[in-house]
């Protein structure tokens, strides 16, 4: 055991220079929430089911897969969890898409699109302490699935066009989110507004010492024995 104040105790830190993953994960969740919209809204017909699970599990999945990785590279670990459930979610859509009857309602699918919801509500909670904007993505997701939860454990069809319309308010947020942190990234100052607040606005506006004075603390830092 080592008996050093917390002070003396030496650390050894490796920090990977990573550009923000949000826009990758927003990219596939504006391209999926788009597509699912249509599908529901019948832009697209019901027989081309196939297709749209298809697009689904191409896309959003793999985007938002690897931004979640790379989000806990990053140490926000709020945001990954809202993106890894993001892409688990996309993909359960589509493997019902490709496995069930066109139209048809499936009860787990329900439940699970409900389960999503309400661990998104819990992400967002966590992220709005420094991202408010990604966090107001994340609570329309929220709603949306909502949405096409209840529809899919046999409400109305209406609760299927809500979740159609809030989907492609979701889009088009996750679309400026998108433009905004790359524009972000580029000039390495907000060039659209982000609302970035707390130590997610110091990482991008104060010094290094800033960014990285609890880094220390983090989980995987190790003691050097």
């Amino acid at each position: 055991m080592n008996d050093q104040p917390d002070a003396a105790v030496p650390a050894r830190v490796f920090l990977r220079p990573i550009g923000t993953p949000l826009p990758l994960g927003l990219a596939g969740l504006a391209i999926a929430s788009l597509v699912q919209s249509g599908y529901d809204l019948h832009w697209v017909p019901h027989s081309q089911s196939l297709k749209v699970g298809l697009v689904l599990l191409a896309v959003p999945f793999f985007l938002q897969f690897l931004a979640a990785i790379f989000s806990y590279l990053a140490r926000d670990g709020a945001t990954g969890s809202a993106l890894g459930v993001l892409s688990a979610s996309w993909l359960a859509i589509a493997l019902i898409h490709l496995s069930s009857a066109s139209g048809q309602r499936s009860g787990a699918l329900g439940l699970m699109l409900l389960a999503s919801s309400g661990v998104l509500v819990l992400a967002a909670l966590a992220a709005i302490v420094a991202k408010p904007l990604p966090t107001l993505v994340f609570v329309l997701v929220a709603l949306r699935f909502a949405c096409a939860g209840i529809y899919e454990l046999g409400a109305p069809h209406v609760w299927a066009q809500v979740a159609g319309i809030l989907g492609l308010v979701v889009s088009g947020a996750a679309g400026y989110c998108v433009l905004a942190f790359d524009l972000e990234g580029i000039y390495h100052r907000a060039v659209l507004p982000t609302l970035r607040r707390g130590r997610a606005r110091a990482a991008l506006t104060g010094n290094a010492s800033t960014a990285v004075d609890d880094v220390v603390h983090e989980p995987g830092v190790r003691q050097i024995t």
